[in-house]
């Protein structure tokens, strides 16, 4: 599968941090795209099957390379989940970790002030993933057509994090199967999402469920790939005082916006869901 490079040089085969993409002016680390390639050890497996042919289609039949081809340099969720996405993430990984951003954009949510070995960011448009400032790398894989064989060792990642995506994955067990993979043992992956999404795009199981449903049904699909701890559904992370603008991820410009729509929004929020699990000790 060809990927676009964020350089005219030919893309890494793996994910180290000697090649390095083209940026605006001015002092930038090193960042790069990657080709994705077998396994170290042959693909994963795709993990016991729960959902039916009819649960993984979609409304809305266009290949998601065409849907994702034009960029959207938006927010897809509203401050106060982004701040409690934040929260957890600053509760539950710590600095210095190896970190997949699975199914992301222009903007991760990672703590502002936490520094990590490595972030590497996967997506669906280029684009966006080139804005995205806290991505050393990234990659654009459409894991409806490539479920596995991404380019990691295996274990090679502390903590593996998607964000409004999973709900697009048509074969998810094959895709958190991999994230075993990738996975250090012990190391965590939270799947965040709220009941906001592009309803065409959305597969059945996920566009005609419940809230509640939606978080069971995740715990069925990392319980499906095998090799996780039990699933722990967060609802609710408390935040420091100064409520969202302080635990927002980002700069002063991030923060203010956060303050904007804390103040503009309405009584309206964004309901926050979690699913935490670790990889078992092999």
């Amino acid at each position: 599968m060809a990927l676009a490079c964020a350089s005219r040089a030919p893309c890494p085969n793996k994910w180290p941090a000697a090649r390095t993409a083209a940026t605006p002016a001015g002092p930038r680390r090193q960042r790069g795209t990657v080709r994705p390639q077998a396994a170290a050890n042959g693909s994963s497996s795709g993990g016991r099957l729960v959902l039916e042919p009819q649960q993984r289609a979609k409304l809305d039949m266009r290949a998601d390379s065409d849907f994702y081809a034009m960029p959207r340099f938006v927010h897809h969720l509203d401050a106060n989940f982004r701040a409690q996405l934040t929260q957890l993430i600053r509760e539950r990984i710590p600095e210095g970790a190896a970190v997949l951003d699975l199914c992301s954009s222009w903007v991760s949510h990672l703590p502002n002030e936490r520094r990590y070995a490595r972030v590497v960011g996967h997506g669906m448009n280029a684009a966006e993933l080139a804005r995205n400032p806290r991505l050393d790398q990234w990659f654009v894989r459409d894991l409806n057509k490539e479920p596995t064989g991404w380019a990691a060792a295996d274990g090679s990642f502390d903590a593996v994090l998607c964000t409004a995506g999973l709900q697009y994955l048509q074969q998810p067990e094959a895709v958190l199967a991999e994230v075993r993979r990738v996975l250090k043992p012990g190391g965590i992956v939270i799947i965040a999402f709220s009941n906001r999404m592009f309803h065409g795009k959305a597969i059945a199981a996920w566009r005609d469920n419940s809230d509640w449903g939606r978080c069971q049904l995740v715990k069925t699909y990392l319980a499906a790939a095998g090799g996780f701890s039990e699933a722990e559904v967060v609802k609710r992370v408390e935040l420091p005082a100064g409520g969202a603008a302080a635990a927002a991820a980002g700069g002063p410009l991030e923060r203010l916006q956060a303050w904007a729509e804390q103040l503009l929004g309405g009584g309206g929020r964004d309901p926050f869901f979690a699913v935490v699990a670790r990889k078992l000790q092999d």
